[in-house]
């Protein structure tokens, strides 16, 4: 019951999307699933700090990485504040739980030549797929849009006149990117290509799959992962590295890590200061190649 309500007050009150809901719901099964195994003869709402530890022991024991081990965490925080402020509880477990410390990976990016020689050499087509193709790629790394922002943007949101993009991110917090005017005379021509190719939309999403719907993730994916192969030999090929690319590139060319943090919709900087790290290493190189006591 307390689990419902739970992910009820997330849909309604914290306008979570369905995706994070879904998340939500399957740390709370998997800790209830947990605590019904272990014999312990208790409800998910009663469980103390003890049933936490051990089962983010158990966690660790069969290799969960350290990222899903907090997220699964802080699933039970957001949980036992919802209980304790609505007086289903009294006693908050997590008070004593303490996360284990968080490796921080280095975002894999798309050397700049690479992303140069795909949207400067490679031939994407004259027709609306290929024009629309390219749009995204080119939108991702113009942009560094989340692939859900890239989805739900609208055709209104986008000020060819001003030259920015008016963002929807995370939590339903609006922010404007700028963009070039080259980029500015890019997505002219595709808008004169989709209205043209779909003269009488009922929707007013700015992108739209080949049969003038709208885009959906896995679409997206297949693009992205497509064309970077021609490119690129990193293992991951998706949206979310074009976004790692977009603030490696702004970084490595000198940008202030403030505006980085703003432009990408993050709440705060430390999520931003990971892309420092791939800074250093390229400092780093550039040191070897070239202090000839290196």
């Amino acid at each position: 019951m307390y689990k419902n309500l739970f992910l009820k007050y997330l849909q309604t009150e914290r306008r979570f999307s369905k995706h994070t809901i879904l998340s939500y719901e399957n740390d709370l099964r998997h800790f209830n699933t947990f605590i019904i195994n272990s014999g312990c003869k208790t409800e998910i709402q009663n469980a103390n700090e003890k049933n936490i530890r051990s089962w983010i022991v158990s966690m660790m024991e069969r290799d969960f990485s350290s990222l899903t081990i907090n997220r699964k965490i802080s699933t039970l925080k957001t949980f036992y504040k919802f209980l304790i402020r609505e007086g289903y509880v009294t006693i908050n477990p997590m008070d004593k739980v303490t996360a284990p410390r968080l490796s921080k990976k280095i975002p894999t990016f798309v050397d700049e030549q690479h992303i140069n020689n795909l949207l400067d050499d490679f031939s994407f087509g004259d027709d609306f797929p290929g024009i629309r193709n390219k749009t995204i790629i080119e939108m991702f790394y113009n942009t560094g849009m989340r692939l859900s922002e890239l989805i739900e943007l609208k055709t209104a949101d986008v000020n060819l006149i001003e030259g920015t993009l008016k963002v929807l991110g995370k939590r339903n917090k609006e922010r404007i990117i700028p963009i070039h005017q080259s980029f500015v005379n890019t997505l002219k021509q595709y808008l004169e290509k989709k209205d043209a190719q779909y003269p009488s939309l009922q929707h007013n999403y700015f992108f739209v799959t080949d049969k003038g719907n709208k885009l959906y993730e896995k679409f997206v994916y297949r693009i992205v992962n497509k064309y970077l192969k021609f490119v690129s030999t990193i293992e991951k090929k998706s949206p979310h590295i074009l976004r790692h690319t977009f603030a490696t590139h702004l970084l490595n060319k000198g940008a202030d890590l403030n505006a980085i943090k703003e432009l990408l919709g993050h709440a705060n900087l430390s999520a931003t200061q990971v892309y420092t790290h791939n800074t250093f290493e390229k400092l780093k190189s550039i040191y070897k190649q070239a202090h000839p006591r290196a």
